[in-house]
């Protein structure tokens, strides 16, 4: 169990079987809302079977506030996709969450042992390979993405999705060594017949694509967009997670 401090609120996370109970107390308002949302994604991008927000103890004056769920469960919903779900034990607060929409997208329950049971009804779980590894801000870290991705996938006999892989994973950290001064985190997953690659860093300025490079050469970004299933960035406490979730047919 683990417990965060955001100015006035309050984090305690526990982990529940396969799942991660965040348990939230405090007030929620324009200084919380961002590290409220950030703390769950982070949550999220350590993959367990479901994350879930026990709101019991928020105050909310302004209802609006609200949607820091339906925010965060956007920020995951296409990777990791790990299901977020909400608890709220009295009847004020599961009126305010569907008044303001958030039961549309975030489902709430009344107690955890019923949201416990319902993620295990319709979540059944997934069989992923991760690794993960640190590298220093140096240069010659591009080099050491590309080896570990290569070694990686050959132990997982995704030989196939090796030359994409390197490709994207240099484009990751080549951006996090040029637009930041921190070091690059590496994560590839294999799941079913994808593989996600992953760099996280942290600086908050947000991942784009730049129609228009200083150069011939098209940013790495962009490459990476025309060569992925899907790409996104995750927002983190301390920075940004960006990921690209690449298939069969992004063989090359």
């Amino acid at each position: 169990m683990t417990s965060e401090h955001s100015g006035t609120l309050t984090v305690i996370a526990e982990t529940l079987g396969h799942d991660t109970l965040l348990t939230v107390a405090g007030e929620l308002d324009s200084s919380t809302y961002r590290g409220l949302r950030d703390r769950i994604v982070k949550a999220a991008l350590e993959e367990p079977a479901a994350v879930i927000v026990d709101v019991s103890g928020l105050e909310v004056a302004a209802e609006s506030a609200w949607a820091v769920f339906t925010s965060a469960r956007w920020h995951v919903t296409r990777w990791p996709e790990v299901p977020l779900v909400l608890v709220c034990r009295h009847v004020q607060g599961r009126s305010a969450l569907q008044r303001n929409g958030v039961t549309r997208y975030v489902p709430v329950f009344s107690g955890i042992e019923e949201a416990v049971a319902a993620v295990a009804a319709e979540q059944p779980l997934k069989h992923r390979r991760r690794a993960k590894e640190e590298l220093p801000a140096e240069r010659i870290s591009l080099c050491s993405a590309r080896e570990m991705v290569e070694q990686w996938l050959t132990a997982w006999s995704r030989e196939e999705l090796i030359p994409v892989a390197k490709i994207v994973v240099t484009a990751f950290v080549e951006n996090v060594l040029q637009h930041t001064r921190s070091a690059p985190s590496v994560r590839l997953e294999a799941s079913g017949e994808t593989v996600t690659v992953a760099v996280g860093d942290e600086n908050r300025a947000p991942a784009v694509v730049r129609e228009h490079s200083d150069g011939p050469r098209p940013s790495g970004l962009k490459i990476v967009a025309s060569l992925c299933r899907m790409w996104g960035v995750a927002p983190t406490p301390t920075g940004k997670t960006v990921w690209a979730v690449l298939g069969p047919e992004n063989r090359l």
